[in-house]
This record gives C-alpha cells, sequence and structure tokens, in this order.
C-alpha cells in the first residue's frame, strides 16, 4: 500500500534533532528526522552502525553520547536505547536542558518514570514517549468515532498483538516490550485510567514472558482484554470496539476500520499515512513550542505501573488495584 503522508520540512529547519541509539526501531527515527529535515546527529555506542546512518541522512556520527552532547547544538535527542538505559541516557538529555523523546516503554520502573518526569519539569523541558499506536489512522479515526457516539457508548476494548520473537529483544519480556502499546491505545481509546489489573502470563522460549493475557478494569463496569504472544507463526496487530450500538473493529498495520452497526457493514476509506512520520511531527511541534506533546510523560509513567501491576498479577495468581493519576 502506498504511503500518502507528505513531507514538509518548511517548518522544521530551525529545529536540531539526534537520535541516540539506530538499531532496530532507532534506524527508522532517523529516517524520518531526516526527511523532515531536522536530524543534526546520530549516536550508537557501535561506531560503524553510526557511521552508516548518519552517512545516510546527512548527520553527524558519534559513539560516545557525553560526546555528542559536548559538542553539538541540539535542542532535543531520541532515546532509542534498551530499555533498561532508557532512565540513565535520557536524564543526561533533559539535564543538558533538551527535550527528549524517549522510545516505549519510558521505563520498566515506574520509580524511574517519576524521576525522569520530575527532572523534566524542573529544567522546563517536554518528555514524552513513543506510543506510536496513537498516530495510527485507525485508532484516531476510532478514537473520533467513540466521541461521535457514532456506534454508542464504548464497553469493551480487545487487542491482539502476535508474531514470532523478535530475536533483538533481551532485556524484557513481552508485557514490556509488546502489551504496553495496547495498554496505552486502551487508555487513549476510553480516555480513563483502569483500576484493576488482573493477568496471566508464561514463557515458552524467551528468557523473560512470551505469552500474556492482560484484563484492564475500568470505571462503570468497562474492560479491555490484551492478549500478546511470540509464539504465533502469522503477524496479527488488530483491534475491536464493542459498543452499546455496534463493534468497531481495526488492523494496527492496514490502518483498516469496519464498523458493525444496525444490521450493516461499513468501511470507511481511509489515506494511509505513516505513524511514525506522524509521531515525530508532533514530537517537533512541542519542541518548537507550536503544540503540546500528545504523549505526556504522565501518561507513560501510567501505563509502565499497569505493566507493572500485569506482572506482579501474574505472579500471585491476583487483581492488582491500582490508583493512577
Amino acid at each position: 500500500m502506498v504511503n500518502t503522508c507528505m513531507v514538509d520540512n518548511s517548518n522544521n529547519n530551525n529545529s536540531r534533532i539526534a537520535v541516540i541509539g539506530v538499531g532496530g526501531w532507532g534506524k527508522n527515527h532517523a529516517r524520518v528526522l531526516g526527511e523532515l529535515g531536522v536530524l543534526g546527529a546520530v549516536c550508537d555506542f557501535d561506531a560503524a552502525r553510526a557511521k552508516e546512518i548518519s552517512a545516510k541522512h546527512g548527520a553527524t556520527p558519534y559513539s560516545s553520547v557525553d560526546d555528542m552532547l559536548a559538542q553539538e547544538r541540539l535542542d532535543a535527542c531520541l532515546v532509542c536505547t534498551p530499555t533498561r538505559t532508557h532512565s540513565a541516557v535520557a536524564k543526561k538529555v533533559i539535564d543538558r536542558g533538551l527535550h527528549a523523546f524517549v522510545e516505549k516503554p519510558l521505563s520498566f520502573s515506574s520509580q524511574e518514570c517519576d524521576e525522569m518526569t520530575e527532572l523534566a519539569r524542573k529544567k522546563r523541558v517536554t518528555l514524552t514517549c513513543g506510543y506510536i499506536e496513537r498516530f495510527n489512522p485507525a485508532v484516531s479515526e476510532t478514537k473520533k468515532m467513540i466521541a461521535d457516539k457514532k456506534c454508542g457508548d464504548l464497553l469493551m476494548l480487545e487487542f491482539h498483538r502476535e508474531n514470532r520473537m523478535p530475536p533483538k529483544i533481551k532485556d524484557v519480556g513481552i508485557i514490556f516490550d509488546t502489551a504496553v502499546h495496547d495498554i496505552d491505545t486502551a487508555m487513549f481509546l476510553f480516555d480513563a485510567r483502569p483500576n484493576v489489573v488482573f493477568a496471566r502470563a508464561g514463557r515458552h522460549v524467551h528468557e523473560f514472558e512470551d505469552f500474556a493475557t492482560l484484563m484492564l478494569g475500568f470505571a462503570n463496569q468497562r474492560v479491555a482484554i490484551i492478549s500478546v504472544n511470540w509464539l504465533t507463526p502469522k503477524k496479527v496487530r488488530t483491534f475491536s470496539a464493542v459498543c452499546t450500538d455496534g463493534i468497531i473493529s481495526g488492523n494496527f498495520i492496514s490502518q483498516e476500520i469496519k464498523i458493525d452497526n444496525a444490521g450493516e457493514t461499513v468501511t470507511p476509506r481511509m489515506p494511509f499515512q505513516e505513524p511514525l512520520t506522524l509521531e515525530l511531527r508532533n514530537f517537533i511541534a512541542a519542541v518548537q513550542g507550536k503544540e503540546n506533546s500528545a504523549v505526556p510523560a504522565r501518561d507513560a509513567t501510567n501505563v509502565t505501573k499497569v505493566a507493572e501491576a500485569a506482572l506482579l498479577s501474574s505472579d500471585t495468581g491476583s487483581p492488582i488495584y491500582l490508583d493512577l493519576k
């Protein structure tokens, strides 16, 4: 399918942004920032990889975060390093007075999330996190339909996110690597935070859990069910929103949605757009003070708290009650 998301560099040239960590998903961030005309530097502990990616996009390569921060004039940094390093790297960035975009999850420790958030508040910079599905047209269109009550009131959400285990994921299990996307999307679509979490997870071939089912309970009997695994051969990325008068079904990959309502099925036609481009445009606008970040640090912290609760629930076999702010 053709990407119809047009690139407009006209308002971006006053910003200069670096990407820290360009293995895996980080190289895609570098590509998009290059297309948007704001990529200034690339940093990766693998010097050869830093040079390769920077050469593609006309940026300056570094293999040391400290050297880059000392030598470059930057407005912001993207932290795309392994999850266990997010806090340490992001704090270096924020302490320099730079805006920070941290790939999901913000951290697998809610305490670290709180520390990063407080430091960003003190330094008066934006701290956001890469929950990209908020920018998926299938999700944003569903959000509008829910707000307009096209199918009545939203009661239940169900998510399926499945594929073979990615070999690059070493430091977390599937809940913190994968389920966090749907935890955030559930809170985004409900525009609310869960008050109870129940989960069961298991380990088949990974060092951490590689399959899990989560139930998030919200006020007024609303619920989200999240099923994830690294075992299924076929890649699946789907969701459904069960409302009082119909069901909205969506596909994260194709960005298609289907509405089953009052005995008829409607499939709205929407232009395909790259969520990563939309996400990074929002971050650039936040850096420039033109709009707020679509994923506040508080929301990212709450995702981590729900993921922590899911792991605890799976370990104890009990529901975990939450009081999220």
